[in-house]
């Protein structure tokens, strides 16, 4: 593997896994070529005239699908922390002997900490989407054979339609399905509310199954996954706990600081003239922008005004702005809580978007340059107003992507952050990991100050004035090390384990194992 240095100034390697890498060229510099990839042409001869594809079992389906060594095998992460499925799949492959699958998760949850065993006996080669806990120490200690691969959720959507990940088996698990296939994010025992993050998998992926704990009779409607591109459906007891695929209280953070964080950045929204009739805006499901979303609601609704439409995961506190009349339409990929569920089964202005459609960087347009308000956190930002979602100051991988590198082409992104963790500055010289470039970040709010990136000379002249505490980014991090000190740069070998991709599919960062 050879290092090379790419347009942000990072040390990459020039292949990963034995796969010729770009590394980064710039916002919008890289132009891809060629054609979109296409998995093999199926034949109806191959499947039953009645159209009934159920199977007695996951193991019978992975056979049927046939599974061997070296698959990629790809999964979702609706069911969050509940997930029943996913660390089933490798178990079953290590009972068969398989070896060296690649599994190639939209996300990982505590819930699959499992994986690691499979990992270590050589039945999972490595992972390619987002770890945290102890799957990210495992890989940032060395551990994994295969090089990690971090994507955000459009990169990963853009990684399966190019062919840069050719998926061999895609096991959905569906909160409700019917025999053909068909299958969508609402009833049952397991309500996800929506399957965003399903489409490309089933789409591209060479062989489909569809795992469900709630069989319903011919036509499964509305359709979030089609039945014609489906191999098989499997009938389990169970695809998740309730309890941890949603939460029914998810809550605004309680902390001063954080509360003072979101008024600061309600404030600076309104001041600055970003929120007002008819604005987009989509924010996250954290403590901080959950207060933040209250604070813009009682806004819009003293002042008579309305959202055009907000992009989820969704939670509550969006579906009161759409049931209340401050919010026209919820487009969503990912409900966050048990409210976000009802609404989209209920209320036909809250209606179901893949990121396939939202994110992807590789079409003829994308939903986030739609977005005029983008409410992002991160964990480290630095004085070039460059961002970090993945490591932290430690260099341990405990994070993924999401979409967070997709979402900063949004017209205003504005990244709410306390000023330090846990007596570590948040703001600092030189980020640990390059996740975003700074020319794509425009506003950062902590409890000390907001400094806007000197790019956005409209911003600072709207708010010129009013009241805000305005300063430098350079000032914040002044702060930040006068209280915290200046923190030791963690220790890392010379082998990377893990790369971080761009939306365009070059390489922006890469990790390298931690030395303790």
């Amino acid at each position: 593997m050879k290092l090379i240095e790419n347009a942000a100034g990072r040390l990459v390697p020039d292949e990963i896994n034995g796969t010729e890498a770009v590394p980064f060229k710039g916002v919008g510099k890289h132009r891809p070529s060629g054609r979109k990839y296409a998995p093999s042409i199926p034949t109806c001869i191959d499947y039953p005239e009645d159209n009934n594809k159920v199977i007695s079992s996951l193991r019978e389906a992975l056979v049927k699908c046939g599974l061997k060594d070296g698959m990629t095998i790809s999964t979702h992460h609706h069911l969050r922390d509940g997930d029943l499925i996913s660390n089933q799949i490798f178990e079953i492959a290590a009972e068969m002997g398989v070896k060296d699958l690649v599994w190639f998760p939209s996300a990982s949850f505590p819930c699959n900490d499992p994986v690691i065993e499979y990992l270590e006996n050589g039945t999972v080669n490595r992972i390619e989407g987002s770890m945290n806990g102890p799957l990210g120490r495992f890989v940032s200690e060395g551990r994994m054979k295969g090089t990690a691969v971090l994507r955000s959720h459009g990169g990963r959507v853009q990684a399966i339609q190019d062919g840069d990940v050719r998926i061999d088996i895609a096991v959905l698990s569906a909160p409700a399905a019917d025999s053909f296939g068909n299958a969508k994010g609402t009833g049952g025992p397991s309500a996800t509310g929506v399957l965003g993050y399903a489409k490309a998998d089933y789409m591209f992926a060479d062989r489909v199954i569809v795992v469900t704990d709630n069989l319903v009779d011919l036509p499964c409607f509305p359709m979030e996954i089609e039945g014609n591109y489906v191999d098989c459906v499997v009938l389990v007891d169970k695809i998740g706990i309730p309890e941890k695929i949603v939460s029914g209280t998810t809550q605004i953070t309680k902390s001063p600081d954080r509360l003072l964080i979101a008024e600061l950045t309600a404030s600076f929204l309104e001041k600055s003239g970003l929120l007002r009739d008819g604005a987009t805006m989509q924010a996250g499901a954290g403590g901080t922008s959950l207060a933040i979303a209250v604070y813009a609601h009682e806004i819009l609704r003293r002042k008579g005004w309305k959202f055009r439409f907000g992009f989820g995961g969704s939670t509550k506190y969006m579906v009161s702005m759409l049931e209340e009349g401050q919010m026209g339409y919820i487009l969503d990929a990912q409900a966050f809580d048990l409210d976000a569920v009802r609404s989209v089964e209920i209320n036909p202005n809250h209606i179901p978007y893949p990121v396939f459609n939202a994110y992807n960087y590789h079409s003829k347009g994308n939903l986030t340059t739609m977005m005029d308000i983008m409410i992002l956190g991160a964990t480290e930002i630095d004085t070039g107003f460059n961002g970090n979602v993945v490591t932290h100051s430690d260099g341990l991988l405990l994070h993924g992507i999401g979409g967070w590198q997709n979402c900063l082409h949004a017209r205003n992104v504005i990244i709410p952050v306390p000023l330090f963790r846990d007596r570590i500055p948040v703001i600092v010289d030189r980020v640990t990991t390059l996740c975003g470039p700074g020319e794509l970040i425009d506003v950062i709010i902590t409890e000390r100050g907001i400094a806007i990136n000197p790019r956005r000379e409209d911003l600072i002249d709207s708010v010129k004035g009013k009241g805000l505490p305005l300063v430098t980014i350079e000032e914040l991090r002044e702060t930040a090390e006068r209280i915290c000190g200046k923190p030791d740069k963690a220790a890392f070998d010379e082998r990377v384990v893990a790369a971080i991709k761009w939306v365009d599919g070059t390489v922006i960062d890469a990790v390298r194992k931690v030395k303790y």
